[in-house]
């Protein structure tokens, strides 16, 4: 079988596309959480905070010289990256708790009601009765 086939074979599996599309949607949510973060959420809380802008928040861990710039920890960037991270945490926890409790219903469904012995079952099971007494 050419590499090329079995490729497309590979390529065109349902699970594939289907990785392919959570990819791009979870990119889209991805930039929705970021600018959530960064437009609604940290505004209020660096003025909560004093007027602090957390872009600005740094340690500089060298001086810069002339033309170089300098070195530093930006710290204020990192807690922005991490509550990103954690909304869109909570996010994915939440459909995945949604997908369980479905799965978990679709498993709860009382199995249909065994068919009706037939007599040869019932006189069997009788005779078995009897012999065990």
């Amino acid at each position: 079988m050419s590499i090329i086939k079995e490729f497309k074979e590979f390529a065109m599996r349902g699970n594939v596309i289907d990785l392919a599309v959570a990819v791009v949607i979870g990119g889209a949510f991805g930039k929705i959480v970021t600018s959530f973060v960064n437009d609604i959420l940290m505004p209020p809380i660096g003025l909560l905070l004093g007027g602090m802008d957390f872009k600005e928040l740094k340690m500089i861990i060298k001086e810069g010289a002339e033309g170089i710039a300098p070195v530093t920890w930006n710290y204020g960037m990192f807690i922005k990256n991490v509550i990103d991270f954690l909304i869109i945490a909570f996010a994915i926890f939440m459909v995945v708790k949604a997908m369980m409790s479905m799965q978990r219903k679709k498993v709860e469904e009382p199995a249909p009601a065994p068919p009706e012995p037939s007599n040869e079952e019932k006189l069997l099971t009788e005779i078995r009765d009897l012999l065990k007494k």
